[in-house]
């Protein structure tokens, strides 16, 4: 077996003691991110405006003296996990198989990796649709690049990233999350063009306003057919689309006017799926425009349109992001909101306005316990840097 799990007590308190003279070698510290508009398009090969934010988890890493075992403990979970690196096998446990699927994709790539030490902690909460495990994946990723001087590039690392969590955890998620922690600048977004891996970086400059996040504590798992159901109902229009239309190969590519001449010969979940995505592309492209231009209100009203497609059309909400949109409508200082992630729970994203933003969390966290009896939790973020290293 590639995992051990330690459940007895007696195990426990010898990895404990193992872990208390932990001499660090490196530390690496890796974001979690937010998107301001383009949501369920990077696997379309479409356009996303992401950030990396100032809340991450950290790596503290070393090497051990063995060849081959691997010693890893989550002090969020209290958890640990030993690794044998001749037999690395998916985990019943979801985050194992991010740590376990980059070291694999590794392995791919004939990297020598042997043994290491590694402890995480994390100020990022899990299912809140900030990319926990986007910076899972990329921070054990740079960390084991620069421990073994495996000299990857950024490049390679992301890609390896994005492919653990397809073929360890089974999410076939697009490459922005993995592009955003680890290529984001401080105070500036990305306009990441997912099929050419272009990207520009645009400043993100809203004062007076700020950047709340409100998490509906509800949890969402990525690796769950309805995400992955999505792909498939947009690989599906794009088959169809093909027919007629043989150079295309994704929804990138398609118009308004090609949906249309298609329509008859697409189910109706099929169109609005596409017709999402059409959508959602040409917003990124206007609300980038919007936000150099300074004209916060035109962008907030975009991401208003982009939360009704994912509600209408995507199908990716659920009541209890809807009633955290809606609750915002009546409120002049809140310029924009609108679910964030890949949905069914999570966080929405809102830019408010600084003065306003102790009340309205008030205010908002009253109303969301009584309509639900969940208490809903408020984080401010700021566009932050990529994922980093330390060496000790």
């Amino acid at each position: 077996m590639s995992i051990l799990r330690y459940q007895k007590p007696n195990v426990k308190t010898l990895n404990k003691n193992y872990f208390d003279n932990f001499k660090t070698e490196l530390t690496v510290f890796s974001p979690g991110r937010i998107n301001f508009i383009g949501e369920h398009t990077d696997y379309n090969n479409g356009f996303v405006l992401p950030t990396a934010i100032d809340k991450k988890i950290f790596f503290s890493f070393k090497k051990n003296e063995s060849k081959k075992q691997c010693n890893i403990y989550s002090k969020n979970y209290d958890a640990f996990l030993t690794i044998d690196l001749d037999n690395v096998l998916p985990s019943e446990e979801e985050w194992e198989n991010y740590i376990l699927g980059v070291i694999k994709e590794l392995q791919k790539r004939n990297a020598t990796i042997e043994g290491f030490d590694c402890i995480i902690e994390s100020e990022l909460p899990i299912g809140a649709g900030i990319s926990s495990s986007a910076a899972l994946e990329c921070g054990i990723a740079l960390g084991l690049n620069s421990l073994f001087d495996l000299q990857f590039p950024s490049e390679e690392l992301i890609k390896l990233s994005r492919d653990a969590e397809h073929n360890f955890v089974g999410t076939k998620c697009g490459i922005m999350d993995q592009f955003a922690v680890v290529m984001s600048k401080e105070e500036h977004a990305l306009l990441l063009d997912c099929e050419s891996l272009q990207y520009e970086l645009i400043p993100v400059d809203i004062y007076p306003y700020k950047i709340l996040l409100l998490n509906t504590n509800i949890s969402h798992n990525l690796a769950t057919s309805e995400y992955n159901k999505r792909r498939e109902e947009c690989e599906a229009g794009i088959e169809i689309i093909k027919k007629k239309y043989p150079a295309i190969d994704s929804l990138r590519e398609v118009t308004f006017p090609i949906l249309e001449e298609v329509k008859s010969d697409l189910s109706a979940t099929v169109y609005n799926r596409c017709k999402y995505v059409i959508s959602e592309n040409t917003r990124v492209i206007e609300a980038v425009e919007k936000l150099k231009e300074g004209d916060l209100k035109s962008l907030g009203k975009l991401m208003y349109q982009s939360h009704e497609g994912l509600r209408d059309l995507y199908n990716v909400s659920c009541a209890e992001l809807d009633f955290l949109v809606d609750f915002t409508l009546d409120h002049e200082q809140i310029l924009g909101s609108r679910m964030m992630g890949g949905g069914f729970g999570g966080c929405t994203i809102n830019i408010i306005h600084k003065d306003y933003t102790k009340k309205y969390i008030e205010e908002v966290s009253s109303a969301y316990k009584k309509a639900f009896q969940i208490d809903l939790t408020a984080i401010e973020v700021n566009p932050s840097g990529g994922t980093y290293v330390e060496r000790h």
